[in-house]
């Protein structure tokens, strides 16, 4: 059974996820919460306070992924989607944080970014980059809907090229 929307199925989805405690909400850089989540709208407004907050609970430290990390990741993702026939458009995988543009698929998206963190998680595991207990991943991401042809080549140009170190605080 497919996936039904109100205005029609999106073309693609802009798809991003942090590593656990490194982007919080209220960050300098940006963030996205359930409503501040529609591509080329504003981000959250800084709120220093709010990242006060969320760093007093974390229970583990922030966890940031290797050059190495990085590419198991990056090769997980790919090898997931072809294993899934999703059509995969980008990716890019930095220390902190990942952005995938991917085709639709009659998958919701959230099934998406929860099962290539999971891979990604045993992966990491299995060859040394992450302890059992260390959290890697936040819990959730950020799923933008892209609904119009034109709407597919800046997310893939932004994932690609955007990814400015100094922006971002992220080699």
């Amino acid at each position: 059974m497919g996936i039904v929307f109100g205005m029609g199925k999106p073309i693609g989805f802009l798809l991003t996820w942090s590593c656990y405690g490194t982007w919080l909400w209220g960050d300098d850089r940006g963030s996205v919460d359930a409503n501040h989540n529609v591509w080329a709208t504003p981000l959250l407004p800084k709120d220093a306070k709010r990242v006060t907050g969320l760093r007093r609970r974390m229970k583990q430290e922030p966890y940031r992924l290797s050059e190495a990390a990085r590419q198991v990741v990056k090769e997980t993702i790919e090898d997931h989607c072809l294993r899934r026939g999703w059509e995969l458009l980008a990716v890019n995988v930095r220390s902190n944080h990942v952005h995938v543009v991917v085709q639709f698929a009659e998958v919701a998206p959230e099934v998406m970014i929860g099962e290539w963190k999971a891979w990604s998680s045993r992966r990491l595991r299995r060859r040394g980059f992450a302890a059992s207990a260390q959290p890697v991943w936040t819990k959730h991401g950020s799923t933008r809907y892209l609904w119009k042809e034109r709407e597919l080549a800046p997310a893939v140009r932004y994932v690609l090229e955007g990814q400015d170190a100094d922006r971002f605080g992220d080699p």
